[in-house]
Formats: structure tokens, sequence, C-alpha cells
């Protein structure tokens, strides 16, 4: 019998997140990983397989930090992931803009996504409109986040924010209805103003 593991995937995983929020995505190497393990690169390689590997799971551990919103109206459930969002947002600001960057690809990240193709779903969005529902209002909510973690809002107040990102659910749900009324693909032109 072989000498027990002194690490796993969620130690990796933790110390490739702790290496980002402390010095920046750019900081967060293998060799990084392992020092602060007190481990040889090699001993990652049986967790992760490789950088893109590690990183995929730093973004599985922002969409899992919270728990999934508990059940009740899909609007409901919603908002609470998106209150979730920005407020992991704003615990990993330098890390953050991963989520823009990478897509979700783990088992335990997908859940994160799954749960707003059902609430889409149970809000009555055609299957074939989901995907494309889902990735419209996710940019929206992980764009206002990261824009605000970032410092981007940094001259309004916290209640002027609190109000923009009520705003933007609110437009957002409005969005969600829009779409669980279109039937197949029978979208309505979008109707752009054309320049004076």
């Amino acid at each position: 019998m072989g000498r027990p593991s002194l690490i796993n995937r969620d130690a990796v995983l933790a110390a490739g997140l702790a290496i980002a929020d402390e010095r920046g995505l750019d900081a967060v190497t293998m060799g990084a990983v392992a020092t602060r393990l007190k481990v040889t690169p090699m001993a990652l390689y049986r967790h992760v397989a490789n950088k893109a590997d590690l990183l995929d799971g730093i973004v599985e551990l922002l969409l899992t930090e919270f728990p999934p919103p508990p059940a009740g109206p899909w609007a409901d459930r919603l908002a609470g992931l998106a209150d979730a969002i920005r407020a992991s947002a704003q615990r990993h600001p330098s890390v953050f803009p991963l989520l823009l960057q990478r897509p979700a690809t783990t088992p335990r990240a997908r859940r994160a996504r799954d749960s707003v193709y059902s609430a889409l779903k149970e809000a009555g969005v055609e299957k074939s409109r989901i995907e494309q529902t889902e990735r419209l209002i996710s940019t929206a909510i992980l764009g206002f986040a990261a824009s605000e973690a970032a410092g981007r809002f940094r001259n309004h107040s916290r209640r002027q924010l609190d109000a923009d990102f009520a705003l933007l659910q609110e437009l957002l749900g409005r969005f969600i209805e829009f779409e669980s009324r279109i039937v197949g693909d029978e979208r309505p032109a979008p109707k752009i103003p054309s320049a004076p």
C-alpha cells in the first residue's frame, strides 16, 4: 500500500485561488501552487492535468463557493444566484474576470449554469432558446459584477450601485418574460433606430 496523498484536488484549487487573490491571475502557476502546498510540481498532476485545468477548477470554485438558491419561484432563484455572483466578485476582484474568459467546463461548475437553465425552462423559455438566453443574462450579470469589483463604478455610492443592480435584474426579468412568449423561431425583428 502506497503513502497517503498529502493533497487532493480541492486543496490544489484552493491554493490556486488563494494565490490569485493575493497576487493576481498571472501569479497562478503550477510551481507557485506546489510551493504553497509544500509539494513538488509533479505531485499536482495527479489532481489537475495542466494550468488550463487548474484555471477551470478556479472557475469551479468561484461558481460553487455559495450554496445553490433555495427552492422557490424561478425569478427568486435567479435573483439569489445573481446576488451570490455579485458577492463572489467582491470577495475575489482580481480573479473574478476569469469567469468572463473561461466557460464552466467541470461538472461542479456546470451546476450553476444548469440551475439557470432549469429556471429558464420553468419560466417558459423555449428549449431551443435556453442556451442563448442563459449566455445573455449571465454575461450581463458577470459584466456588472466584474466592472464593479474592478473599480469601474468607484465614483458611485453603494446605494446607487445597489439600485443599478436591481434595475439590471428587473430588465433581465423582463427579457426572460419576453423570451418565454416566443414560440419556435418567431422572434420579432429588432427595431434598431436609424441615425438622424
